[in-house]
């Protein structure tokens, strides 16, 4: 299975901008990343009246829609704990959550003191690296927003250093 990592913060912080800008540079370097995002309050991929829709409400635990270079699928999964979802991954080198704070997978939080007054997980044992747009009192490596470059070598050092997918290393050797 892949080493996953969870991109946490408040709403509105940043989470799926830094995950935006970090895709780039984790897959210049011959990385391939699976991403799962928490939908705290449920969405539908299907639109009523389509096929897919149709099966699902037939009873199917399982619809796969496959057109030419990807597929989607809809899955009955026993929770929506990322340890339930990893699997579906095992073909990544790193998969990347947003969210899942209350999970225990090793957390990157990102903080905008201009959004909110604190931190959310400065008490958390998984809390490894804060990324933030002013300087934090905390016991973790910390991050500016805009230091891309040095937040992937931070996750490449620590999850994919000799891993199967560092191919960046291999190229240079």
């Amino acid at each position: 299975m892949p080493p996953v990592i969870s991109i946490v913060g408040k709403s509105e912080s940043g989470k799926t901008t830094l995950i935006e800008q970090m895709i780039p540079e984790l897959k210049r370097r011959g990385y391939r990343i699976g991403i799962v995002k928490h939908a705290h309050h449920g969405f539908d991929m299907d639109r009523k009246g389509k096929d897919s829709y149709r099966h699902r409400q037939a009873g199917a635990d399982t619809v796969m829609i496959a057109s030419p270079g990807q597929i989607a699928m809809i899955k009955d999964v026993p929770g929506e704990r990322l340890e339930d979802l990893i699997p579906f991954f095992k073909d990544m080198d790193l998969l990347i959550s947003e969210g899942f704070k209350r999970d225990s997978a090793p957390k990157i939080e990102i903080f905008r003191a201009e959004r909110h007054q604190h931190p959310a997980c400065l008490n958390d044992d998984t809390l490894i690296a804060m990324v933030s747009d002013t300087p934090l009192e905390v016991t973790v490596p910390q991050f500016a927003t805009a230091d891309i470059l040095a937040i992937t070598d931070f996750i490449v050092a620590r999850f994919l250093s000799g891993h199967r997918g560092d191919r960046e290393a291999l190229r240079r050797n």
